[in-house]
């Protein structure tokens, strides 16, 4: 049986590595390592706001990866203070691509950022700086330290037949959602935090505010790579 080729989106980022100091199209090995294991092969997609269709035929299932803050003028607000270095080519290139992957119905997981991209894209909004509203720090509790808690799934979803009634996460972020658009919300923190959220009438669209790519658990990754080989 063939393997699904799983594409992830990327960034573009100033990055160092031997004697170089130049932008470079990067993303963290951990979410090619994942697909990997799950069975299937990566394909890191750059950003780019055109050749979304042709990226699309050679690809079978579609991972939007996590990374920077989207503008806010995007889903119609001012930056808050703690809304900064949003990467415009990102924006314009995953919100392409993702419109487009949904008319061809091709499975998609949205992680962390990806899921705020779901949301945008679904006329949603987003919480620009998550502590305001729960009170504390602990989606994302110190730079480059995943904050860990439980997420209670919804009955009858995707999310919770996969995951089951609740799973335990690694978190990295400070925004979340205000409002989930057109998207049904199927996770929750203990704070009332939404963490996962499903597009109806599509094989498999499901985005989660987590990251699963940072911990052993491989059934969302097996999850996409299923529904993308039964293309």
């Amino acid at each position: 049986m063939t393997r699904p080729v799983i594409g992830i989106s990327a960034y573009r980022e100033q990055a160092q590595w031997g004697v170089w100091d130049q932008p470079a199209v990067l993303i963290p090995a951990l979410y090619v390592d994942k697909v990997v294991d799950a069975g299937g092969i990566p394909m890191v997609i750059p950003p780019s706001s055109c050749g979304e269709e042709e990226v699309l035929d050679r690809i079978d299932g579609l991972i939007l990866a996590g990374g920077a803050d989207l503008n806010p003028e995007l889903y119609g607000e001012e930056p808050h203070q703690e809304t900064v270095g949003w990467r415009p080519d990102r924006d314009s290139g995953e919100l392409a691509m993702l419109g487009s992957a949904l008319q061809r119905d091709l499975p998609v997981l949205g992680i962390c950022r990806g899921l705020q991209v779901m949301a945008v894209h679904s006329g949603g909004r987003l919480e620009q700086h998550l502590p305001d509203v729960v009170g504390h720090e602990g989606h994302r509790p110190a730079p480059g330290i995943f904050g860990e808690h439980s997420v209670s799934l919804v009955e009858g979803s995707v999310a919770r037949s996969v995951l089951g009634p609740e799973v335990g996460v690694k978190s990295y972020h400070h925004q979340g959602l205000a409002d989930a658009g057109s998207l049904a919300a199927v996770g929750h923190a203990d704070d009332g935090t939404i963490e996962a959220v499903e597009m109806a009438g599509h094989r498999f669209a499901l985005g989660v505010l987590w990251h699963p790519e940072a911990g052993d658990d491989l059934r969302l990754f097996e999850a996409l790579l299923s529904a993308a080989s039964a293309r």
